[in-house]
């Protein structure tokens, strides 16, 4: 067990290294939160008659987990699946006493830390211009850990099945990820969808996230108040989990024959 984990934090520390010498990805990482949220509380602010610092409380939650995670967490873990392909880094760790489940959990934690620096910067952000998260601090990251989990799932599904290089991976993110991230209310409130429109977010996993974190966090309901969104998001993170795990045990063994 005290090798499994040493392994998962071993493969965890490199992608974390590697990012931080790419300074230039880890800029962008932080630039891009901090701008829409910047974007969607000065729009709220202006469109809805709200206060800056509750335009800001309220713009937080759909602008974190509807949007930073989704481009951090899934765009991140898909890239890093496919350029581990390209660069043959797969097999050569078919040649290490590295497990298949260290290297899927130490790029889960890796994302993790990526999605958790990201929830600093927008709360402290949202903090510094006044507002106010009143809710269960625990649920919140609890929301924003099921979050992360069901986006890198969904990233090992696509970066093993459908991506086969780099250029793939902006095609992947437009075709998936745009309709989604409209649909589940990071851009656009969900109080504005027509009824059609909201019949169908109820299938969007996007959608639940935002709804689960503005009600804790924003709004300060308990548990019982986004009970649905709660246990939909942990559902799909579970399977999403699940076969983000069997499609990379896939790719392996295709990789072993090649």
């Amino acid at each position: 067990m005290a090798q499994f984990f040493r392994e998962t934090g071993a493969v965890a520390q490199r992608i974390l290294t590697e990012l931080w010498r790419r300074r230039r990805s880890l800029v962008f990482w932080s630039l891009f939160p901090v701008l829409l949220l910047v974007l969607n509380g000065l729009i709220l602010a202006e469109r809805a008659q709200l206060e800056t610092a509750e335009a800001f409380l309220q713009a937080a939650p759909p602008t974190l987990v509807g949007a930073a995670l989704f481009f951090s967490c899934l765009g991140g873990s898909v890239a890093t699946v496919v350029s581990e392909r390209e660069q043959q880094t797969l097999k050569r760790l078919f040649l290490s006493p590295l497990s298949g489940a260290s290297y899927f959990l130490g790029i889960f934690v890796a994302h993790c830390a990526i999605g958790l620096g990201q929830t600093v910067l927008v709360w402290a952000i949202a903090v510094s211009l006044g507002a106010s998260f009143t809710g269960s601090p625990l649920l919140s990251l609890v929301i924003i850990l099921l979050s992360i989990a069901a986006y890198v799932g969904v990233g090992f599904l696509l970066g093993t099945q459908f991506a086969r290089r780099t250029e793939d991976i902006n095609a992947l993110i437009a075709a998936f990820g745009v309709p989604l991230l409209i649909l589940g209310g990071a851009f656009l409130p969900a109080s504005l969808f027509p009824e059609t429109l909201l019949n169908l977010a109820a299938y969007n996993p996007i959608y639940h996230m935002v709804m689960a974190l503005t009600g804790i966090a924003a709004e300060g309901e308990d548990f019982g108040a986004i009970a649905s969104h709660f246990w939909f998001l942990a559902i799909f993170a579970v399977v999403m989990t699940g076969t983000g795990w069997l499609a990379y045990r896939r790719m392996l063994q295709v990789e072993r024959q090649l």
